[in-house]
């Protein structure tokens, strides 16, 4: 017993829904306290895949049975008149050798028919979904999936880095026999695994530490059809325009610096994985696209269709952005023509816009392309929202993913992007009409909209920017006025036009959202300070990580290295004194 407590002593124990891990004190493996958002919005999603997994295959048995129980009552009577005819003409031709049996040919082209079904497998019973954690560091994510997800199959767990595949293993025997007999801990590069498994998942799970673009194109051929890549991307400095090359050469788009750039973040991924895809004549089909915190979660199904991936470049689009009064336009990669009772493919119409913006006469930026088709599919964020609610027990931060989930469910699906309304005042220089009222005049004036789950000042709408204008002209000439600004400026320009549209203000019956009249949450503050990326496993705790950590765990860290009492601090003396600017190689490129 005591060799036991001598071997835990410099671990703790960490719970999280139905698992437990044991962490060491050091930072040798990776665990993110705030990615309980991520690994409970997985386990929602993948319960209801299986859900929905049991509702297909159940309607393919269904429909399978009604065409084979068809098919012979066809042949035999199609058969026999047939034979007949045949038969008549063989003797009155003089030919009595002809065998009827010969015709029945019309058998096999017909059966031919089931064989390019989907046959789930080839097999009658649905077989329990094999899931692969990509990045498992401590284990935490496959471990919670075996134990809290029914009618889940086999989950692999990969790692590149030996400490964390240790520590994975010893977390699977921590947690009993069921995650003994579901979860397996390799060590293996990701990339290469899933080149060697093509099509073997059911479920394929991304979470790196940054960037997933150097696993998108194998992970897209892990993946078995109908199957579901989950993957999340934390570089959000690249992704919303800080550094646009870089994402460029990382997600083959330009991103833009605007209001909606973290939905752009969602888009500019999405389209990163049907590129990826695309090259294996496959496809995908959003399920739920997610910004939370650091990060943004997107969660797809991938169908191989030499067909579907003719429709990709409607599914795209180049967004044309004002850098006055921030206007943004889109532009479709494709478009298709009706010819010859045919569809046929053609490049887009272009350009959307003029040189100058019709607005303020400002210069435009383009980005993209970008995921410009619904990044939601509203069936299945009403069946996981039902999952969530009916389960609340069950999921460590129920109260966050059920408002987020809540807030996707009320989007405009069909409309990307959205508009700011602060951003709109700031150009006018005018005080801002309430939520109520702008949507109000939006729904009077014909149009639809709806709030966003990214950002709680967005608004999606299918009104275009001079209707958007028109409204804001509409409000500041009749209601507020503003005092008077530079000739130049874009508020200036958009204002001494005269409105096409006299917005109507008065309150429309759906200006609120169904969840706020309810009252229910829909954006939640973070639970705690400093929450938020941890540092990754294998740095060294300095000084200016106090903004991830906060300056008590930082100042305890260092005071303990300073003393000498810690095991790093031991392992240097013995490795002796270290070269100058030295390089510390990072192998823990994962998260749980």
């Amino acid at each position: 017993m005591g060799d036991v407590e001598d071997e835990l002593r410099d671990y703790k124990i960490i719970k999280e829904g139905e698992a437990e891990i044991l962490m060491h004190s050091s930072n040798t493996v990776f665990f993110n306290k705030a990615q309980v958002y991520n690994r409970d919005m997985s386990i929602a999603v993948m319960r209801t895949y299986i859900a929905k997994c049991k509702e297909e295959h159940d309607a393919y048995l269904s429909k399978k049975g009604r065409l084979e129980n068809k098919v012979p009552e066809e042949i035999n009577s199609g058969s026999v008149a047939k034979n007949n005819s045949i038969t008549q003409d063989a003797e009155a031709n003089g030919d009595t050798d002809v065998q009827p049996d010969q015709y029945l040919d019309e058998t096999e082209s017909i059966s031919e028919g089931f064989k390019r079904m989907p046959s789930w497998k080839g097999s009658q019973e649905l077989k329990a979904p094999r899931v692969l954690e990509a990045l498992a560091a401590s284990g935490l994510r496959a471990l919670r999936y075996a134990r809290e997800v029914d009618g889940i199959g086999q989950v692999i767990a990969l790692d590149n880095d030996k400490a964390s595949i240790e520590a994975c293993k010893r977390n699977i025997k921590f947690n009993g026999s069921v995650a003994c007999s579901k979860v397996e801990a390799h060590l293996a590069d990701a990339r290469v695994y899933m080149l060697t498994h093509q099509k073997e998942f059911d479920v394929v799970d991304l979470d790196p530490y940054g960037s997933p673009s150097v696993f998108l194109d194998s992970a897209v051929q892990s993946v078995a059809d109908g199957g579901i890549l989950m993957c999340t991307a934390t570089d959000m400095a690249v992704l919303c325009g800080n550094n646009g090359e870089v994402c460029h050469s990382k997600y083959g788009s330009y991103p833009l610096k605007g209001k909606y750039c973290h939905e752009m973040a969602l888009r500019i991924l999405l389209a990163c994985i049907e590129s990826h895809a695309n090259r294996y004549k496959r496809h995908i089909v959003p399920i739920l696209s997610v910004y939370m915190d650091f990060y943004v979660r997107v969660f797809v199904r991938i169908y191989t269709s030499a067909s579907a991936i003719k429709e990709t470049p409607l599914k795209l689009s180049y967004v044309y952005q004002c850098v006055g009064c921030d206007s943004f336009h889109l532009q479709s990669v494709g478009r298709t023509i009706n010819k010859d009772k045919s569809v046929k493919s053609a490049p887009g119409y272009g350009p959307v816009v003029p040189q100058e913006c019709s607005d303020c006469g400002k210069k435009f930026n383009m980005g993209g392309p970008i995921w410009s088709a619904p990044m939601h599919d509203k069936e299945w964020i009403f069946s996981i929202l039902a999952n969530v609610k009916a389960m609340k027990e069950r999921y460590p931060a129920y109260e966050k993913i059920s408002a987020v989930l809540t807030t996707i469910s009320e989007e405009l699906h069909d409309i990307p992007l959205f508009v700011s309304l602060h951003s709109l005042c700031s150009t006018l220089k005018c005080t801002s009409p309430s939520a109520v009222l702008f949507r109000s005049a939006v729904l009077n004036a014909g149009y639809r909209i709806s709030g966003s789950h990214v950002n709680p000042l967005g608004l999606k709408t299918d009104a275009p920017m001079d209707v958007i204008w028109d409204i804001m002209r509409c409000w500041v000439v009749k209601n507020h006025p503003i005092k008077a600004q530079q000739p130049d400026k874009s508020g200036t320009v958009i204002l001494s036009k005269e409105p096409k549209l006299q917005a109507n203000f008065a309150r429309a019956a759906a200006s609120l959202s169904k969840a706020k009249v309810k009252k229910e949450v829909r954006y939640l503050p973070n639970p705690e300070r400093h929450w938020g990326p941890k540092v990754r496993a294998g740095r060294q705790i300095t000084s200016k990580h106090c903004s991830l950590l906060g300056p008590e765990v930082v100042s305890g860290s260092l005071d303990q290295e300073a003393d000498g009492s810690s095991e790093a601090v031991a392992d240097k003396l013995a490795e002796g004194p270290a070269t100058k600017r030295q390089k510390t190689v990072d192998v823990s490129a994962s998260q749980s």
